[in-house]
């Protein structure tokens, strides 16, 4: 997949990704598993604001992520912007947000997730 692909994918999704860590972590997985999106309805939505905790860039980047092969998304469970690397990236679920599909499985299956739960999550 390339960086493109993935952010035209998440300006109208939200993703349930599985990549390679560029950095990889001691004690960590080599891959890491993310809910992200970078849909401007679902982060400015009133939930968005205040449960996801978005807040909108402060700064430009100051390089162009794409030459990288790179896509910057709002990781939901980390609550800020993270880069994904395209080329190892596989869609595991795809949540449109053109309906409620992701926020029926965020009160169900995320919001009362504790820390540790989070934690488990992103590392499988």
């Amino acid at each position: 997949m390339t960086a493109s692909e993935l952010n035209s994918l998440l300006q109208s999704n939200v993703l349930e990704v599985v990549f390679t860590r560029r950095r990889p972590v001691n004690g960590k997985p080599s891959t890491r598993r993310m809910l992200c999106t970078l849909s401007e309805s679902i982060l400015n939505s009133v939930n968005g604001r205040t449960v996801l905790n978005y807040i909108p860039p402060s700064r430009k980047i100051m390089y162009n992520p794409t030459s990288k092969n790179l896509s910057m998304a709002w990781d939901i469970m980390m609550q800020s912007f993270r880069m994904i690397p395209a080329e190892s990236t596989a869609v595991v679920r795809s949540y449109p947000d053109s309906d409620n599909s992701f926020w029926e499985f965020f009160n169900d299956s995320i919001l009362t997730l504790s820390s540790e739960q989070k934690t488990t999550f992103m590392q499988s």
